[in-house]
């Protein structure tokens, strides 16, 4: 699979024929700046909570590229009254198939707030079971026992997940989120947009390593193979 990294915890996986974009989240990232928003390939878009930094761009790609927004039930919700039209609502538990293969919402321990401050349900995380792989986006999240359930329902090629800590989980709960889900790919994201997530680099890849675990993390703009 092909997955193409923009910064903060925005990216997209090329899998089952579709582009599969999450939490868009690039014009007011400064270490995005190289990143042509409108340019932006989407055919679905997946949100894990409401915070600013996730969905700020879901409505401009999304009026771009025609894209189907999915978000829980509160999401769905909130983007229908923001002129949003191709939406889907999809919970914690729930799954559907769609022409790239099927999705599963899984529970994410995060806050979750829209920047109107209304509520914006609970969070959550994504794992797909396409024709080209499987693979698990955690969203923000810390570790939970929750996450060893994931290998029941799919066995995963890789896995994304928050690397930043103080917000979300750091490297070491990261490790053990990869553990418990059955992989030894992780693509780590939610990292070095804000000084209190900044991280050292050779230090969290010699860490993966050492747990006999690889740790990609791709610059921003690019696209790798997994």
């Amino acid at each position: 699979m092909k997955l193409t990294y923009y910064g903060h915890s925005c990216f997209s996986v090329f899998a089952g024929g579709k582009h599969l974009l999450f939490d868009p989240f690039i014009s007011p990232n400064e270490l995005a700046s190289s990143v042509d928003v409108d340019a932006v390939k989407a055919d679905y878009i997946f949100v894990s909570h409401g915070h600013y930094d996730h969905i700020t761009d879901v409505e401009r790609i999304a009026g771009n590229t025609n894209a189907m927004v999915l978000g829980n039930y509160e999401l769905f919700d909130w983007f229908n009254k923001n002129g949003i039209k191709n939406t889907h609502p999809i919970n914690p538990g729930g799954k559907f198939s769609f022409d790239f293969g099927t999705v599963k919402s899984v529970t994410a321990i995060h806050s979750s707030s829209l920047p109107d401050g209304s509520y914006a349900g609970v969070a959550c995380g994504y794992v797909f079971k396409t024709a080209d792989g499987n693979f698990y986006y955690a969203g923000d999240t810390g570790l939970t026992l929750d996450m060893q359930l994931i290998p029941k329902w799919a066995k995963l090629e890789f896995a994304v997940l928050p690397i930043g800590d103080g917000l979300t989980m750091g490297v070491e709960d990261a490790i053990e989120a990869a553990r418990f889900t059955g992989v030894n790919k992780v693509v780590g994201v939610h990292y070095d947009t804000f000084g209190f997530i900044k991280i050292n680099h050779q230090e969290a890849l010699e860490a993966f390593r050492e747990a006999g675990m690889t740790l990609y993390l791709p610059e921003i703009g690019s696209t790798i193979e997994i």
